[in-house]
């Protein structure tokens, strides 16, 4: 009989040049990578710098913005028109001379008939500013300042700069490699097909014959013959299916962890979180209402209004301070507002929020009772709202979470002399000094089923 070659030599051959293919590929493109992404730092480094220096030479950035922040940030913003005018680069724009007498005391100027005190007068609607003695050039030099700080490039998000640098380069190798790939693959399925010809040329040529399995009894023949195994996966499949179906209606209506994507971002972690605006600053009917009801618009023009933008260092990691302040103007278009010319232009459009808890009609729940006369902290039940970056449903809102709570709450009776006289009868009845909400009679089903 006649040697077969070795043809497992020939694959590995191909195999290690595939391997060294992609090894030389892959560090090509980190390198060309890596230098991209140390010329970028380098030169924003450089720029970082040169900022920095020009506004030491002006005066204490940082001690203007504390001070712009306590006295000018409720009629200015630093680049858009609010009360007043944009305050970026006034210090190219005015006399610093002027800008002393202006800012500390803006009316005497106007009425001794300063021509360009009248003109900054009537371009603002003849809104008086408030005038800052207390000041001094000092100070002001500060302001002045801070105010022509050039704008800050935003910060990108970890590792975005190294993605971006790479990602021509990532992608042109990757297809390269894939390429390799697949030749080696299509290689070695030739390879296996001339090994199967040859195999059978050669047991041919020998008289050898490949003898036929002997038919078997297939499993599901084998299984259905066994009565005894047939009984058992019968019960035990009708026990499986009850539990399954059992689950599954019992989640019917259980929106647990529920987080849709809303038409106008609103995040708060930066709100109650980051800020810490108290929950019924905005949901204020919770406290005298059976719904906390979603604020209107207006309440959250009440603030943005004067905030157009959010803060430069405003980065939580998974949205930009550009994805901010891009959802601020959806708010504007919502409501109408121009922030140009600080005035509702009339044209609204009507924001579809889409709704997170959603109780059955059959079940009651008055927000005020727990939030106002049980004292109940919203979190209870809505979880660490101010973590959240998107609203999601904290509780499963399920008939035996209230009743356990019930059954664990004590009654809060600290300025309520409503259950004064109910309370001392039931805790003799009990013999407890507090009473739960249950034992006050939080089971009844008439108090949430009506």
């Amino acid at each position: 009989m006649k040697k077969v070659g070795n043809h497992h030599s020939i694959s590995r051959i191909f195999l290690s040049l595939a391997l060294m293919l992609a090894f030389s590929l892959n560090s090509f493109a980190q390198d060309a990578a890596g230098t991209e992404t140390a010329t970028d730092a380098a030169a924003t480094e450089a720029a970082g710098a040169e900022q920095v220096a020009d506004a030491a030479a002006a005066g204490d950035a940082a001690a203007g913005k504390a001070l712009s922040n306590s006295q000018c940030a409720a009629c200015h913003k630093l680049d858009g028109k609010s009360t007043g005018p944009a305050l970026r680069g006034v210090a190219d724009k005015r006399d610093r001379e002027w800008l002393y007498k202006w800012i500390k005391n803006s009316s005497a100027l106007i009425k001794a008939g300063d021509p360009l005190a009248v003109k900054v007068f009537e371009e603002n609607d003849r809104k008086l500013m408030t005038p800052f003695p207390q000041l001094s050039n000092a100070d002001i030099d500060n302001i002045l300042a801070y105010t022509s700080e050039v704008i800050a490039a935003p910060t990108p998000l970890p590792g975005a700069t190294a993605t971006a640098s790479g990602a021509s380069a990532d992608t042109g190798s990757n297809t390269l490699i894939l390429i390799a790939l697949a030749i080696v693959m299509l290689i070695l399925v030739i390879m296996l097909v001339m090994v199967n010809k040859v195999l059978s040329k050669v047991a041919k040529a020998n008289g050898i014959e490949v003898v036929a399995k002997e038919p078997t009894m297939t499993i599901w023949k084998a299984f259905a013959k066994n009565q005894f195994l047939v009984l058992v996966s019968t019960i035990f499949l009708m026990f499986a299916g009850a539990y399954f179906v059992y689950g599954f209606f019992m989640q019917v209506g259980v929106d647990q962890n529920y987080a849709p994507i809303q038409p106008i971002h609103f995040s708060h972690k930066v709100h109650a979180g980051s800020n810490g605006i108290d929950c019924k600053f905005c949901h204020s009917s919770a406290r005298t209402s059976k719904n906390a009801g979603i604020p209107s618009l207006n309440v959250c023009m009440s603030c943005h209004q004067n905030i157009a933008t959010v803060s430069d260092t405003t980065n939580t990691g998974d949205y930009t301070k550009a994805f901010y302040d891009g959802e601020i103007q959806k708010l504007y278009a919502a409501v109408g507002w121009d922030p140009a010319t600080q005035k509702y232009t009339g044209k609204t459009q009507p924001v579809k929020w889409v709704r997170i808890h959603n109780l059955p009609d059959f079940a009651y729940f008055n927000h005020s009772q727990h939030v106002t006369v049980a004292g109940i902290e919203c979190q209870t039940c809505h979880g660490p709202v101010e973590t959240y970056e998107i609203q999601k449903q904290f509780a499963p809102l399920t008939m035996g979470r209230c009743v356990d709570c019930h059954r664990q709450t004590d009654v809060k009776m600290e300025g309520n002399e409503y259950y004064t006289r109910i309370h001392e009868e039931l805790s003799k009845k009990y013999g407890v000094d507090k009473l739960t909400a249950a034992q006050m009679g939080g089971l009844e089903c008439g108090k949430c089923h009506y």
